[in-house]
């Protein structure tokens, strides 16, 4: 039986050697890959892996940190709320009493300033009038030199000869007539 084993064994350690060398295994360069490996894997653990997990425990801390802070926020704009409506409704309280006085002491006030008012609007009304007025006579007066010009230049042309200063006088005076 022990020949069948050994004969077994050998058969199996056999079969092992050409497989490895029909994929060309060496067990010397792959000691080497292995080493080199939990070197890697060490390294990357120390200063890769742990920093990284280190930064992700802060992150991961500071939202729960922030989760909290937003629920507590949450409920300070509750009573923040909460106050706020007390408050409108106290000073819509207040304003209301206050519009009810104003009413009361604005009749007499709206009376003397309606009364003023008017006043003020018949005398806004007297300067406008003359305002426009004077404003038509000035623009008279524009129109007569203009027309008298543009006579004095049309008879010119159409007489064929220099109008002395005195034709031209007698002229515009004469336009300025028809025109008024």
């Amino acid at each position: 039986m022990d020949v069948i084993i050994a004969a077994a064994t050998g058969g199996v350690t056999d079969i092992l050697r050409e497989t490895a060398d029909t994929f060309g295994w060496n067990w010397k360069l792959f000691l080497s890959q292995v080493i080199s490996f939990c070197i890697v894997a060490f390294l990357l653990r120390r200063f890769a892996y742990k920093p990284i997990l280190a930064v992700l425990e802060d992150r991961r801390r500071k939202i729960e940190e922030g989760q909290l802070n937003a629920e507590k926020i949450r409920k300070e704009l509750a009573e923040a709320e909460k106050r706020y409506q007390e408050i409108v409704a106290k000073a819509n309280a207040d304003a209301q009493r206050m519009i009810d006085e104003a009413r009361e002491s604005s009749a007499h006030v709206a009376e003397r300033k309606q009364q003023e008012a008017i006043a003020a609007a018949e005398q806004i009304l007297a300067k406008a009038k003359e305002a426009a007025a004077l404003e038509h006579e000035r623009q008279m007066q524009t129109l007569k030199r203009e027309l008298g010009r543009l006579v004095v230049d049309t008879t010119a042309k159409v007489t064929g000869k220099v109008l002395t200063p005195e034709d031209q006088k007698r002229l515009q005076e004469e336009a300025a007539r028809q025109v008024a």
